[in-house]
């Protein structure tokens, strides 16, 4: 993490509002990461609207190893020219790039890669990986005998559907070789091929093999499902290990703040719900959202019963408080189809 100064932060802002306007030209239709206008639940529609309309039958979750480490800046000094004429504004990018840290007084290097944390970070890796990723992908779509490609990504995260396997297989090959030649490398542990698509789950029965995998992106377990007689969709849920680190800290927070008055303790809950609400409550999600409702009031219930030894809270009045203070679960978000026709 590189946390620049106060003026840094302006200029940085400044120079950033600037850019946008020249690249949001440039930029790929699939690429959503820290764009105007663009969040990660536009990213989600496009992803669940390109599985469940387009053929696809195999998805390759990648991800890039230490992408804002390994960045190489011999590769951004080249790209940023295209679009760039003003001298100045890359010799600031550079010293952006080449500042450093400071920690405890003493000054260190950043020998490569870019800083986290610094306003225009974002948008050089958008820069960055627009060369590197975005055109070369669009292309090798578009050759002759590929079957349907759907691309997304949001940073350094991505997802590409295939319809046929060798597909995916030569475009992961190739996608290593051409990490490889700017300096990047996909991670050997997470980065995986599997069947997921809406003929998958027929054939792997056929073939005597288990459910279809699941991918995890932008904090959702995406599935396949398909009730009986209906048709196939893509069921996302929160990721049980991002709910448990939530529920952790809520835990902790609570702990701190047991001793403070109901009222008070009730206003800054809603807050926590309501955030969680606003990201997580897609549709199909409501069970675990509400899951998360629930754990969350047997966290509160369990801080507040030490508090007096002598009127201890029971289930009865902690339910009262928690349907006082907390909000329902319930979806926020409309279908993703709606949404992403709406938008796009």
């Amino acid at each position: 993490m590189g946390i620049a100064s106060l003026e840094d932060k302006i200029v940085q802002r400044a120079l950033v509002e600037v850019l946008n306007a020249v690249y949001e030209v440039d930029f790929r239709g699939f690429s959503y990461g820290f764009r105007p206008g663009r969040s990660p639940h536009d990213a989600l529609d496009a992803l669940r609207v390109g599985i469940t309309t387009r053929r696809v039958n195999w998805v390759l979750d990648a991800d890039i190893r230490d992408f804002f480490g390994q960045l190489d800046r011999v590769w951004l000094r080249r790209f940023l020219p295209h679009r760039i004429a003003d001298e100045r504004l890359l010799r600031w990018i550079d010293k952006w790039l080449t500042a450093g840290v400071v920690e405890d007084g003493e000054w260190a290097a950043c020998e490569q890669g870019s800083p986290q944390g610094a306003s225009v970070s974002p948008l050089l890796a958008n820069i960055y990986l627009h060369d590197v990723l975005d055109l070369w992908a669009q292309w090798w779509r578009r050759q002759p005998g590929r079957g349907d490609v759907i691309i997304v990504r949001v940073a350094d995260d991505v997802i590409v559907g295939f319809e046929q396997e060798q597909d995916g297989q030569q475009f992961l090959i190739e996608l290593r070789e051409r990490f490889a030649r700017f300096g990047l490398g996909l991670h050997p542990d997470k980065t995986r091929l599997i069947e997921f698509g809406g003929t998958v789950g027929g054939k792997r029965r056929r073939r005597g093999l288990g459910t279809p995998e699941s991918c995890d992106f932008l904090g959702l377990t995406h599935s396949g499902a398909r009730p009986t007689g209906g048709r196939f969709w893509v069921k996302r849920i929160t990721i049980a290990k991002r709910m448990r680190a939530k529920l952790r800290e809520i835990t902790i927070e609570l702990k701190r703040r047991r001793h403070e008055p109901l009222p008070v303790q009730g206003a800054w809950l809603p807050s926590v719900v309501h955030g969680h609400l606003a990201y997580y409550a897609v549709p199909g999600n409501t069970p675990t959202v509400a899951a998360f409702r629930t754990q969350l009031t047997r966290i509160w219930y369990k801080a507040l019963r030490p508090r007096s030894q002598r009127t201890r809270i029971n289930r009865a009045r902690m339910n009262r408080l928690a349907n006082r203070w907390l909000p329902p679960a319930r979806a926020k978000h409309p279908f993703p189809n709606l949404r992403f026709a709406a938008r796009t």
